[in-house]
């Protein structure tokens, strides 16, 4: 399978490589966007820890874009996490992220030490759209403040899609929108050597496409923040 990337501030192979032991046997907490409620029930987690992990493709190139990254950033000065306080770093940014993102239609989502924000599509861009909707502005302002407070932290940005209309169509689709997000997050300060831009297309499904519901959960775009440790 092909994959093309957005962004040409980094150009490197990768995917969220996350092990899929980890969430066959460790329940993600989530916020439910809309009531504030944490929830871990079977559906839920199921549906989040789905999005989150996708489907672990290019696991040795996502691990060596991410080294690179690392490498380069700690070279560049950003100081990386000394390895006892990576949890309480973390921790302390999804505190503001949550904080910041209450009521946005947002998914907060912890597993281990990595940190996803899912943005479902329906409040992020229009219909078969890639640019970012303006009133969608201030979430990704409020993300970028955390974002730039929180810099020792690679950020991978990733589009997916429902199975309506061509795969093509639906893998370019989903390039566009990452596209869109990390430069969205460049524009407001976030430095660009931290983001990296893929588009998954169709390909990794976490709900039935067969339903408006399923289709719904399918279409989002992914940021995962991984911390910087040497």
């Amino acid at each position: 399978m092909s994959r093309t990337f957005g962004l040409n501030t980094v150009r490197n192979t990768g995917l969220i490589a996350l092990v899929s032991s980890i969430f066959l046997t460790t329940a993600c907490t989530t916020i439910d966007p809309y009531t504030r409620e944490e929830k871990t029930s079977s559906a839920t987690t199921g549906a989040i820890i789905g999005a989150v992990t996708g489907a672990v493709v290019g696991a040795i190139s996502g691990d060596d874009s991410r080294e690179r990254r690392n490498r380069a950033l700690i070279g560049a000065g950003v100081g990386a996490i000394a390895g006892g306080s990576v949890g309480y770093y973390m921790d302390v940014q999804e505190a503001k992220l949550r904080q910041q993102l209450e009521g946005t239609g947002v998914w907060v989502v912890r597993d281990g030490d990595n940190i996803t924000l899912v943005m479902p599509s329906n409040v992020t861009f229009g219909v078969d759209q890639a640019a970012v909707k303006a009133s969608f502005y201030p979430v990704l302002d409020s993300v970028a403040l955390v974002l730039d407070e929180y810099d020792k932290t690679l950020i991978d940005v990733v589009g997916h899609t429902d199975s309506t209309g061509s795969r093509q169509h639906n893998q370019a689709l989903s390039e566009r929108r990452a596209d869109s997000v990390g430069k969205y997050l460049i524009s407001q300060k976030v430095v660009a050597a931290r983001i990296e831009t893929f588009g998954m297309g169709e390909t990794r499904p976490v709900a039935s496409n067969s339903t408006t519901q399923g289709r719904q959960l399918n279409r989002r775009v992914e940021l995962t923040l991984i911390p910087i440790t040497k």
